[in-house]
């Protein structure tokens, strides 16, 4: 029996696996990746495994997180576990199940209701669409809240991202009303740029920050949280009472090191690239937001996917440049969309040659 005809989407992807050179991360085949964290290890001084995230990398990895966002910290296999923790503790703390979330939040999109089913949270709206929470939208909510939850960006309005005196007045607006300032720091490390302070400074206006190691630091897996030293001992209880102490994670922690030496320092580049790019589109090229915030951010243009998609097969496959991630149909009728995230390997390129291209793509 024959093998079924891979989709077009899984056609691009497979191309894309092949170029020699990516707009976009690139991840190396895992004995590339492995090769290259025996190497870290010998270059850190990473002699000892970690054991149910105690000592070893673990712990080297949360006291370098936690001298870089001047918080303790406690490492978490997964965001969707270190976020209903934190606010499963916010909750508990305030005997309050009532929490504000942006409607585009991560927790709300991508995490089928788990908040609300394992950790029994009330959800209200602090803001809808593609808004930034301010101080207005908190007064909005009347009544007792446990948490307020912000995500630095909001991913899925195109990595906007707050003014840090707005940021500021919203947080000191939670602590006026003793409600707990939780920040989604997902992609913290790509938006310090923007805010244009010290990692501790921007963690600073919260009581607590979640980060991730996989994004932007493109870490193999892992997360972390962040708080003061009750928070975190609450945070490591309920990290092991929800199965995440696990019992090696010396791999993530490893790979999450490297990210923090060698990413970290170059991602303020790769904004100002992404920024270089987005200017150089031409105006049938809708930017959002206009002005990228951060590496990562959407591009718009009339079309249909499946015409720019088998175009865009046919470049990457003649040219061995994976410059686009595949289109898919945008909310309005006619229109196609994609998230571009500009990576390190992307900086060797001339971002007009690649606006160029994305350009031709879409004419």
């Amino acid at each position: 029996m024959s093998e079924p005809e891979a989709s077009l989407e899984q056609q691009l992807r497979a191309a894309m696996v092949g170029c020699r050179v990516r707009v976009f991360p690139a991840f190396p085949s895992p004995a590339e990746l492995f090769d290259g964290l025996a190497a870290a290890c010998r270059d850190l001084g990473i002699e000892e495994w970690d054991q149910y995230a105690e000592r070893g990398a673990v712990a080297r990895l949360e006291a370098e997180v936690g001298e870089l966002l001047g918080k303790p910290a406690a490492y978490f296999p997964s965001g969707t576990m270190a976020q209903q923790v934190a606010l499963r503790i916010h909750a508990d703390a305030a005997g309050n199940r009532r929490v504000a979330i942006p409607d585009l939040s991560h927790l709300l999109r991508h995490e089928d209701d788990g908040p609300r089913i394992l950790q029994d949270l009330q959800v209200e709206h602090i803001t809808t669409g593609r808004e930034i929470a301010t101080k207005a939208h908190l007064d909005a909510i009347p009544g007792p809240l446990a948490a307020c939850l912000v995500e630095l960006p909001l991913r899925d309005a195109g990595c906007l991202l707050p003014s840090f005196e707005d940021l500021t007045e919203l947080s000191d607006a939670c602590r006026q009303r003793g409600i707990a300032f939780h920040v989604d720091g997902a992609r913290i490390w790509e938006s310090q740029q923007w805010f244009d302070r010290p990692l501790a400074e921007i963690a600073g206006v919260a009581d607590s920050v979640y980060v991730s190691f996989y994004k932007g630091l493109g870490g193999l897996a892992g997360a972390a949280l962040l708080g003061d030293e009750d928070f975190v001992a609450q945070a490591r209880l309920w990290r092991h009472r929800m199965g995440g102490t696990l019992y090696r994670s010396t791999a993530e922690a490893v790979s999450a090191l490297v990210g923090l030496r060698d990413r970290l320092p170059r991602l303020a580049e790769c904004v100002e690239w992404g920024r270089q790019m987005a200017a150089a589109l031409p105006a049938y090229v809708t930017v959002q937001p206009q002005v990228p915030h951060i590496n990562t951010f959407l591009l718009y243009a009339v079309g249909d996917p499946e015409a720019v998609n088998r175009r865009l097969l046919e470049t990457v496959t003649a040219d061995s440049l994976a410059f686009s991630l595949p289109w898919k149909a945008a909310e309005e009728p006619g229109r196609v969309v994609t998230e571009v995230t500009v990576a390190p390997n992307a900086l060797a390129l001339d971002p007009a040659d690649i606006a160029g291209r994305f350009a031709t793509l879409l004419a």
